[in-house]
């Protein structure tokens, strides 16, 4: 994965045992991988993650694989989300060059034959797993030739490939990527051929083993078809394998990778939070901040029509619970409740997204699918409190993605890893610093309102009832959106923060890692195993498929 300069020391998580040692902190984009993807609910790790995986492994055998064979640890989160959560859909979508907003999501598994694809799921002991979305893929192009990848879902849809045919790689789809395998005699030959066309994004990495130099590169655009017939004329010909992007190319540097360095930026420019990370973006993905503006209002769009969606009072799909989003709406406006509020409000608008979610409809993730209703529901109510403009708006989600950037460089937005804190909890402290950006708070008093609102989810465990984003994913995006507008204010009021934001992100990642696995998306402890949870049993459609019901 790109990188920057400087190493940090962290603690990394390695399946619940936390180890120690130097690290180089991810490049990370807003677009790529906090704020997005546009997805199917209800999980990003679980389905926009293996609609990732899906699509890179097809560019790399040719096309729709003629047999998938796709294998889980039963000790990790995919053996009991897989089907619940759509991940089995989602790979199928990634694999037959579906995109996986379109309605034949409902249909994929059946629709596989049809595609030339013989698709099958297997639970069974992965040597080496080392994060519970593990996956094992042992591919069959439709000429035969076998491929066999181990990949990993990390969190917020964000991917990583990690071998293939046995030899470690580490493709994370932020640009085109190959490994070439040639005799080590024609190492500086292959090099010079895959540099000469100017598509570089970094130079290639070379690694030499037994005679054979394995050269890793990553382009802004594939490896075109002369080079190719050049690099097969190479002494004893090379092994070529291409994965394409499935985000935006990575093509700048970063402008920031801590609050340390927002906080000098904002000091020396005199810029807002959403103003730093709109030129990050910019300067990363090589686009004008006009385009970016365009692309996050773009995405705040969808975010609006899902909260739409989720408060009609006719919504239908989800498993467990019935909706109730449009009827709390409707007694906040007619006055029936405790109080007036646009915390309730804002809490309504969450849950609504996350009935769109949970019945695997059209969201955005923010940063996750689980997560994806606190950030529309705040953001859409404060919108219209305060009147706000759409430029206004982009730049305050680009503040919250600020705030994820952090999150996603010095942790994960992985529940499996490190619980529910790291997904509401971080989204409800991005939005915290949406809204403070939105009023025109400092840049210290957005990173401020995050740190608050990490700290005061730090320690939630994510204990999804029958592995499903229903039961009490709902309500803590609700309560994080309400929640988001007291912590900002707090902030704006005159308090002070004493824990910096990366300290407190540290601390947080910190906690997760100590959780046992039980508390970490298994649906194996805390409320998922009551007596009441396990009573509670999920709509079926009847047709003996194993899986419940979800609205179109």
């Amino acid at each position: 994965m790109q990188g920057l300069d400087l190493p940090i020391c962290g603690v990394v998580a390695r399946w619940g045992i936390a180890e120690t040692r130097t690290v180089i902190m991810k490049t990370v984009s807003i677009f790529n991988h906090v704020l997005g993807p546009v997805m199917r609910g209800p999980s990003s790790s679980h389905t926009a993650g293996a609609f990732h995986i899906g699509s890179m492994v097809r560019s790399m055998v040719g096309g729709t694989p003629k047999k998938a064979v796709l294998a889980f640890d039963p000790d990790g989160s995919y053996a009991a989300t897989y089907e619940p959560q759509g991940a089995d859909r989602g790979f199928a979508m990634g694999m037959m060059d579906r995109p996986l907003t379109d309605e034949a999501f409902f249909t994929a598994l059946t629709d596989a034959p049809g595609a030339g694809m013989d698709l099958r799921y297997e639970v069974r002991k992965l040597p080496g797993a080392d994060h519970p979305n593990t996956t094992d893929l042992d591919l069959t192009a439709q000429d035969g030739r076998r491929v066999h990848i181990v990949a990993r879902s990390i969190g917020g849809g964000e991917v990583e490939i990690t071998s293939i045919d046995g030899r470690p790689v580490l493709f994370n789809g932020t640009s085109w990527e190959s490994l070439v395998e040639v005799p080590a005699s024609q190492t500086a030959a292959a090099v010079a051929l895959l540099g000469e066309d100017g598509g570089l994004l970094e130079a290639p990495a070379v690694q030499s083993v037994g005679g054979v130099a394995r050269i890793t590169v990553r382009r802004k655009h594939g490896i075109s078809q002369s080079v190719l017939a050049r690099l097969y004329t190479l002494a004893g010909g090379p092994l070529v394998w291409e994965s394409k992007p499935v985000y935006f190319v990575q093509k700048g540097r970063p402008l920031f990778s801590s609050s340390a360095d927002i906080l000098r930026i904002a000091a020396e420019r005199n810029w807002s939070l959403g103003k730093i990370a709109l030129a990050h973006e910019a300067q990363l993905l090589g686009m004008s901040e006009d385009d970016v503006i365009e692309e996050m209002l773009r995405r705040y769009d969808v975010m609006v029509r899902s909260v739409e969606r989720g408060l009609d009072p006719a919504f239908t799909g989800l498993q467990l619970l019935p909706s109730c989003a449009g009827s709390i709406f409707q007694a906040e406006a007619e006055g029936r409740l405790s109080v007036r509020s646009l915390h309730t409000r804002a809490a309504a608008r969450a849950l609504a997204v996350m009935h769109v979610d949970g019945a695997m409809g059209v969201v955005c993730a923010a940063p996750t699918g689980g997560s994806a209703g606190v950030i529309p529901g705040t953001m859409v109510t404060l919108a219209e409190e305060r009147s706000l403009s759409r430029r206004q708006i982009a730049e305050a989600l680009l503040a919250a993605g600020a705030v994820g950037m952090i999150l996603a460089i010095r942790g994960t937005f992985a529940a499996e890893v490190a619980g529910c804190q790291v997904e509401i909890g971080a989204s409800g402290a991005m939005a915290a610093a949406a809204v403070v950006d939105a009023v025109d708070g400092t840049a210290k008093q957005a990173c401020d309102a995050a740190a608050i609102g990490f700290q005061n989810t730090m320690g939630t465990v994510c204990d999804l009832l029958h592995g499903m984003v229903e039961i009490p994913c709902h309500t803590r995006n609700g309560a994080a959106a309400a929640n988001a507008f007291v912590n900002a204010d707090l902030i704006l009021g005159g308090y002070t923060n004493y824990i910096p934001l990366d300290e407190t992100i540290d601390a947080v990642y910190a906690v997760g890692l100590a959780m046992p696995s039980e508390l970490r998306c298994t649906s194996k402890g805390g409320l998922a195993v009551t007596p009441s949870a396990q009573a509670l049993k999920p709509k079926c459609c009847g047709s003996g498929c194993g899986t419940a019901c979800v609205s179109r």
